[in-house]
C-alpha cells in the first residue's frame, strides 16, 4: 500500500495558533511573547527619551539610530502579525490598540519621506509621537479589562458630577468676579473662573488670589469644598470596582475574529462581534 503523506494543517490552524500565542496569555508561548514584547517597548520608550538630550556624542546617536530601526523592524512585523491572525484585519486595525500599534511605527517611516533641512521640525514632532508605544503596555495590564469595566459603569454617575462641578466653577467664578474685580486681578468671568478651577482643584498656583475679606472667605469655602470634590469620583469608581470584582471574572482569552479582550472567564462568544470564542 503507498504511504500516505499527512496533510500540512489548515490555514485556520496556523492562524489559531499564531492568535493564541500574540493576543493570548494562557500559555507559554503566550506569556513569552508577551514579555519579550514588554522589554521591547520599554527599551524603545528609554530610547526615545534619550534622544531628547542634549549633548549626546555622535557614536551615540548613531547607536540610539540603529536600535530604533531594529526595534521599528520588529514592532511593523508585530502588527503586520496581529493583522494576519484575526479574521477580520480592518476591525483591528481600527481598534484602540491598532491605532497605538500604527502610531508607535508611523513616524520613524514618514521620516523617510520628508526630505530637507526645512522639514526637520516636523520630523521632530513625529518622532516624538512613538512615546505612543507606552500606551502598548496597557494590553499586558491584567486588571486593565476590570477597570475599564468599572468607568464605564460609572460614567453616567461621573459625567452628572463633572455638570455639577462645571455649575459650582460657573457660579463662584462670576461671584468673585464681582466681588474682587479687575483690580485684584479678575479680569473677567473666564479668568474668575479659571481661578475657581484651580482652587477647586486644590491646586493654587498663587497666580491670582483674592484680596478682599469677602473674596478670601468666598475662596477658603471653595478650598473646602474641593477636598469633598475630589473624594466623590474616587468613591464612585471604587464601589463599581468592589461591585464588578464580585460579579464578574475576566480571562485573557481574545476574539480570533475582531482581537476584542475582556471577556467573563464562562463567555462562549464575543461580546464585540459574536463570534464564537
Amino acid at each position: 500500500m503507498p504511504t500516505q503523506i499527512p496533510e500540512a494543517p489548515p490555514d485556520g490552524s496556523r492562524r489559531a495558533r499564531l492568535h493564541q500565542i500574540i493576543f493570548e496569555a494562557d500559555t507559554f508561548a503566550g506569556r513569552a511573547f508577551d514579555v519579550g514584547l514588554i522589554a521591547l517597548i520599554v527599551i524603545s520608550v528609554v530610547t526615545v527619551s534619550v534622544e531628547s538630550l542634549r549633548g549626546l556624542s555622535q557614536q551615540t546617536q548613531l547607536t540610539l539610530v540603529v536600535v530604533e530601526w531594529v526595534l521599528t523592524a520588529i514592532f511593523t512585523l508585530e502588527f503586520v502579525l496581529r493583522l494576519v491572525a484575526v479574521k477580520r484585519p480592518l476591525a483591528y486595525a481600527t481598534s484602540f490598540f491598532g491605532v497605538v500599534d500604527l502610531l508607535a511605527i508611523m513616524p520613524t517611516w514618514i521620516g523617510l519621506l520628508v526630505p530637507g533641512a526645512q522639514a526637520l521640525l516636523v520630523v521632530r514632532v513625529l518622532r516624538l509621537l512613538r512615546i505612543f508605544r507606552i500606551l502598548k503596555l496597557a494590553r499586558f495590564l491584567s486588571e486593565a479589562q476590570t477597570l475599564t469595566r468599572a468607568l464605564r459603569a460609572s460614567s453616567r454617575k461621573i459625567i452628572v458630577f463633572l455638570l455639577s462641578v462645571a455649575t459650582i466653577v460657573v457660579i463662584v467664578g462670576a461671584l468673585m468676579f464681582v466681588v474682587e474685580g479687575p483690580a485684584n486681578g479678575f479680569t473677567s468671568i473666564p479668568v474668575s473662573m479659571y481661578w475657581a478651577i484651580v482652587t477647586l482643584t486644590t491646586v493654587g498656583y498663587g497666580d491670582i488670589a483674592p484680596r478682599t475679606p469677602l473674596g478670601q472667605t468666598l475662596a477658603s469655602f471653595v478650598m473646602i469644598l474641593g477636598y469633598g470634590i475630589i473624594a466623590v469620583p474616587t468613591g464612585i469608581v471604587t464601589s463599581e470596582l468592589a461591585l464588578g470584582n464580585l460579579q464578574h471574572g475576566v480571562s485573557t482569552q481574545s476574539c480570533p475574529s475582531c482581537s476584542l479582550g475582556g471577556h467573563d472567564v464562562d463567555a462562549k462568544f464575543c461580546r464585540g462581534c459574536g463570534a464564537p470564542l
